[in-house]
């Protein structure tokens, strides 16, 4: 994989920012303005060097209170790899925006801060790792230089997080001790933990394999219907959408969901050029051999390979709203481009971000995480979280404000 996709999360003030800005600062990926004006900013260390945690600060108010509010992108690549970071807040009240950034991450790096070890925002993250289908969790255990690079103080909170690692099931975990403001194990390996014989976080970032995610077929999100109706163009008909998974392609069988009518590809158009198939992640306008009433919103999908579709379901949902959730309360869930008309009748158990288990007779609030039950005034095409991750989330908006309050992930119980 030539490009890696990653998030850093952990809780606030435990280094994150810092060691984006240290990774680029020390990669020579920083532009001379971009430098130039964060040695001319305020905010400084304090010994007196840059607060390198500035470059990632886009916001006024970030740079205001020096800490992170919205996801921040980051793009930097050496001769191996090219990466895209995204730096996630790590006030509890904006989790929010770390469910965005981590459900496009294919590995999440996980701040520890290692004066406190192992605390609640460091869990409820490891669990949405989880629940995202992350396959690879990088454990950074930062500020090693407030503890005078201890080695007891490294091995005591990895163990403490094996302990939650195991409770989650997650089992592709790594861990390096570093120091962000010093610049110990982010670039270069430091000469202040001989003790730690593994990579330096970039190298690291260079070499780690990410497990390709083998989808079951294909998917393609119809986002619109191309009907030119002009006279040298009176009878095309196209269905414009991107492309999820691998198999898209000239003669493939196919099943148009929710309605179940069946056809095969007659045609796919990429930039008014022909194309025999269509890679993941492609936008292209596709066209079948057989005359169907298909709408912004349906789905065509692989005939060996289909979707499941559904109007009552369960799902584990997280919750982004100060109002509480309201099983009375008419929500809009959007898969795609399709938005349905859904109750939330059930909440049939809340996660203990804790120790995991469930709890019951609980009201939803902000930052709640909980296993529901949907009812859909249409059907909803989707697929389980570990068999097409892609297909296996959405959003909830509340209608009255049009506020995204909810994500979603349909993976079994």
């Amino acid at each position: 994989m030539n490009i890696i996709k990653f998030i850093t999360a952990g809780s606030v003030d435990d280094g994150k920012s810092t060691l984006i800005g240290r990774l680029l600062y020390d990669t020579n990926s920083i532009l001379d303005d971009q430098l130039e004006a964060i040695q001319k900013a305020n905010r400084k260390n304090d010994d007196g060097t840059v607060d390198l945690a500035i470059l990632t600060d886009g916001l006024k108010a970030e740079r205001e209170q020096g800490i992170t509010i919205d996801v921040a992108y980051k793009y930097f690549q050496t001769e191996k790899r090219k990466f895209i970071i995204a730096d996630a807040p790590g006030h509890i009240q904006y989790t929010r925006n770390m469910v965005t950034g981590a459900s496009n991450s294919d590995l999440i790096i996980i701040l520890v801060d290692a004066r406190k070890g192992v605390i609640e925002q460091t869990k409820r993250h490891s669990f949405l790792a989880q629940l995202l289908g992350l396959k690879k969790v990088l454990v950074c255990i930062n500020k090693m230089d407030m503890m005078d690079y201890e080695l007891a103080v490294y091995e005591n909170i990895k163990e403490d997080y094996l302990k939650l690692a195991k409770n989650l099931n997650l089992s592709e975990v790594d861990f390096i001790p570093v120091s962000a403001l010093k610049g110990d194990n982010i670039v270069n390996k430091s000469e202040r933990m001989d003790w730690y014989q593994g990579p330096s976080l970039l190298a690291y970032l260079e070499e780690v394999e990410i497990p390709e995610t083998k989808n079951n077929g294909w998917r393609f999100p119809v986002q619109w219907v191309v009907r030119p109706q002009s006279a040298d163009l009176h009878d095309y008909r196209g269905y414009a959408g991107r492309v999820l998974g691998e198999g898209l392609h000239v003669g493939a069988e196919v099943i148009v969901l929710p309605a179940g009518y069946r056809s095969s590809v007659k045609a796919i158009e990429f930039n008014q050029e022909q194309l025999q198939e269509a890679e993941n992640g492609k936008s292209v306008i596709v066209h079948l051999n057989d005359e169907i009433d298909i709408s912004r919103g349906d789905f065509i999908v692989s005939a060996n390979h289909s979707a499941q579709t559904a109007k009552n379901l369960e799902a584990n949902l997280a919750w982004f709203e100060n109002k509480e959730l309201d099983t009375n309360q008419i929500y809009l869930l959007q898969t795609h481009s399709k938005v349905s008309k859904i109750k939330i009748p059930e909440v049939l158990y809340k996660y203990d971000v804790h120790n995991q288990e469930h709890v019951y007779n609980e009201s939803v609030k902000l930052n709640d995480i909980a296993r529901v039950s949907l009812k859909s005034a249409d059907e909803i095409v989707f697929d389980p979280q570990n068999e097409f991750p892609e297909n296996s989330r959405a959003i909830i908006i509340d209608p009255r404000t049009n506020i995204t309050v909810a994500a979603v992930i349909f993976q079994p119980a």
